[in-house]
């Protein structure tokens, strides 16, 4: 895949000029399944604009449709549109390839040294994610600005503050998806920067993990101090 292949937050939030092609394939990574009306009212297009565009996806096999087995208040079901793997694929995964081949190699060489890397990384990004947010006390602060970060390394990254006052934190896209596969100490080891960075007045859960066949990973953010 070529780099003008990739799909990036920035290039279709940043521009007009977009495909609807392009925009749909975003809205579907970072919002799941959706409805042709839904989608029209996203993109702010026709319905049938959508259809056209939707059934050319299908035949690239970027996206497909389900239908949901619950019955709506009309008595039909309903048809849901979502991005195949093909799809999922034009969302950047840094390196896959190399990465998986350099942590198999490292883990051969020393069981030891993927962990003593991961480690390194780990202090790494901590040390960028406290230059950043300096001065920054409220725990909302914090999670915003955690947010932010994320999505400048291409998780596309959101959050929201939930009716029992938990924040939950959405990462819609795992750019390192490859290599936390390969190795899902690296999904351990960003649980602990997210700890370190919001500090101890909170306590954080991954209640959705990509890597257990969700969409995408989502964390409980719950204020303990």
């Amino acid at each position: 895949m070529s780099s003008s292949d990739i799909i990036t937050s920035d290039e279709i939030n940043g521009s007009a000029q977009q495909s609807t092609a392009e925009r749909l394939l975003f809205i579907l990574k970072s919002r799941g399944p959706q409805t042709i009306s839904a989608l029209a009212k996203l993109i702010g297009t026709g319905a049938e604009n959508i259809r056209q565009q939707l059934h050319k996806s299908v035949t690239e096999g970027l996206i497909e449709s389900h239908t949901t087995e619950k019955q709506p208040k009309a008595g039909r079901p309903v048809q849901l549109w979502q991005l195949t793997e093909k799809g999922n694929s034009r969302f950047p995964d840094t390196h896959a390839e190399i990465t998986v081949s350099l942590l198999r190699h490292m883990s051969s060489l020393d069981p030891a040294l993927t962990d003593r890397i991961i480690s390194l990384r780990e202090q790494e990004m901590l040390a960028s994610y406290q230059a950043e947010m300096q001065n920054m006390f409220a725990l909302e602060q914090r999670i915003d600005c955690l947010s932010r970060l994320r999505s400048q390394e291409g998780y596309m990254s959101e959050w929201s503050k939930e009716k029992d006052g938990s924040w939950l934190l959405i990462e819609n896209h795992c750019p390192i998806c490859a290599a936390a596969t390969a190795c899902q100490n690296f999904c351990r080891s960003e649980l602990n920067i997210f700890q370190a960075i919001l500090g101890e007045d909170c306590s954080i859960e991954r209640c959705e993990h990509i890597l257990l066949g969700a969409r995408r990973c989502a964390y409980r953010i719950t204020e303990t101090g």
